[in-house]
């Protein structure tokens, strides 16, 4: 079985969703077998992909309520190998279905694992919440990344997103971890990004990945024309940012951080 990794950060706006479709791009294109799962409702990795969610079909909500299959929701993806288990807003609905339900925290992971071995790396983009989305995307991942703006506020709430990681393990998923720690909309020229990359790196030492991503117009712009930043300007900071950052995930030291 190949890595099953979790973006995860309560914190929205910090970049899960354009991390989920351009490392998985970028992936892609280095010739890996790549799965999406977008486990939020607001879809943006969905838009990401350009996949349009007026024609979708099954979707994740429908595979977390046992409706349809994993193998059914899946949609393919302009990159060769890439493919997408695509969200709705339907999928909100899931937060309060599951409540009342058996197993609700492991639906995912039963679902992924007829088909996980097919894929070498799968990403599961999950909301900004700690809410039973997440927890499902926690219990399916061997591990997680958390990407984290470099502002003010970026310290803020990680401490009770790594216990709920730490819980998860204990209670649900012995494997899980955090495997890196990425830095997002990055500005080297600031002293506050500078400042939040040392403080972020005495708190996770040995989970912070070389790369940062920078603020970039491109990786803004991509989305509305349904396109990966490397699809869209392989040749922009963001698209090169992202594809260092997927041989970065490729190296050795970061397979078991």
């Amino acid at each position: 079985m190949g890595r099953i990794i979790a973006l995860v950060n309560q914190k929205g706006g910090v970049g899960k969703s354009t991390t989920a479709v351009n490392l998985g791009a970028a992936l892609g294109m280095l010739g890996k077998k790549v799965l999406v799962i977008d486990d939020d409702p607001q879809g943006n990795t969905t838009t990401g992909f350009g996949i349009e969610k007026s024609s979708i079909g099954a979707s994740v909500y429908d595979v977390l309520m046992r409706q349809a299959s994993l193998s059914d929701a899946l949609r393919a993806t302009e990159i060769e190998g890439l493919f997408l288990a695509p969200a709705t807003i339907d999928l909100a609905g899931a937060e309060i279905e599951l409540v009342s339900e058996l197993s609700r925290e492991t639906r995912l992971r039963e679902a992924l694992s007829p088909i996980a071995e097919r894929y070498e790396y799968v990403l599961i983009d999950s909301p900004p919440s700690l809410g039973l989305l997440t927890i499902n995307a926690l219990v399916a991942a061997t591990e997680a990344i958390i990407p984290v703006q470099a502002e003010f506020y970026a310290l803020e709430g990680l401490s009770q997103l790594t216990r709920v990681v730490n819980r998860v393990r204990e209670a649900l998923n012995p494997p899980l971890h955090v495997s890196g720690v990425l830095v997002t909309m990055y500005d080297g020229r600031t002293r506050l990004a500078v400042e939040v990359l040392d403080e972020l790196a005495r708190y996770f030492p040995e989970q912070m990945f070389k790369t940062q991503i920078p603020r970039n117009v491109r990786l803004s712009e991509a989305p509305s024309f349904g396109k990966p930043v490397m699809l869209f300007d392989p040749k922009s900071r963001g698209a090169q940012a992202y594809m260092a950052l997927a041989r970065e995930l490729l190296e050795p030291a970061k397979v078991h951080a």
